[in-house]
């Protein structure tokens, strides 16, 4: 069975194929004028959808077509084209003219999961008896299609990773005049009210000691976007130690969230070729 139903893997190795640079099968410059076939990059772009789906090791993943050194090597190689975060945008660029972000409503909050490995980004848990974990301050629009995240430690409070988190605003282009941000009772504070003002945005925030339930703003939008990238388990239980690893792993979760979320609202309202024969 594949890791991801093919009406979602198909469009997303048409567009990861074509952000790929042009390589030759054997390397030109071989002494001998031979060399062990490169392995094919649809091979290595389905073993990290593997990794990332079911959270297992390199070593478990890797079998006689490609070897765990490959996926390493290959990874980092198109971590340094930056291919994973053109990927993503691309995406979002392509969600925003079909269906359209919804800018004007933007959540806010933090999650935290396991890092057993430690690494740049890892910090200990507070609610995991100080162990190792990782936090990541999402950003989602009104539907909850990711915006993007800031990564730190899991001991790092939400309210002063918010002012990093609403600097990613600016990679979106042009923006509504009036945005709303809604947030939890965690960044009601003067801080995080001064952190809005000087970005000229609006906030909905809970207040403490108030019991409100979720429904009662759009801030479970982010909520359902976490859930949504903890189901991939590579990022539900991190063991990679470096920053841009576990980003390019982010950004290719939220590549497959943003494309499901767009066949499936565009399902109805448009046809393309290879459109699924029922509603995704």
């Amino acid at each position: 069975m594949p890791v991801l139903p093919s009406w979602l893997t198909d469009p997303l190795w048409d567009q990861f194929s074509a952000l790929l640079p042009e390589r030759p099968v054997c390397h030109p410059d071989h002494p001998l004028g031979c060399h062990r076939p490169r392995i094919n990059d649809r091979i290595v772009f389905d073993k990290l959808l593997q990794l990332l789906r079911f959270g297992c090791s390199y070593q478990a993943i890797a079998d006689t077509t490609c070897s765990a050194t490959t996926i390493r090597n290959r990874r980092d190689e198109w971590i340094r084209l930056d291919i994973f975060a053109r990927l993503k945008q691309i995406a979002l660029d392509s969600y925003d003219r079909i269906v359209g972000l919804i800018l004007d409503q933007i959540a806010v909050d933090g999650s935290i999961t396991k890092a057993p490995g430690g690494g740049e980004v890892a910090g200990r848990s507070p609610v995991d008896r100080g162990k190792q974990g990782l936090k990541r301050s999402g950003m989602t629009d009104g539907y909850g299609i990711p915006l993007g995240r800031v990564l730190a430690g899991a001991n790092r409070h939400d309210s002063p990773l918010l002012a990093a988190t609403l600097d990613l605003l600016v990679d979106l282009g042009p923006l509504p005049d009036d945005i709303t941000v809604h947030l939890d009772a965690g960044y009601d504070s003067a801080a995080t009210r001064t952190t809005l003002t000087e970005r000229q945005l609006c906030g909905q925030i809970a207040h403490k000691g108030e019991k409100a339930p979720i429904q009662a703003s759009r801030r479970w939008h982010v909520e359902r976007t976490h859930a949504w990238q903890n189901a991939f388990h590579r990022l539900c239980r991190c063991y990679e130690r470096r920053a841009t690893v576990i980003n390019a792993f982010f950004d290719l979760a939220d590549t497959i969230i943003t494309v499901r979320s767009l066949i499936r609202r565009a399902w109805k309202t448009h046809r393309w070729h290879a459109r699924p024969s029922q509603c995704p």
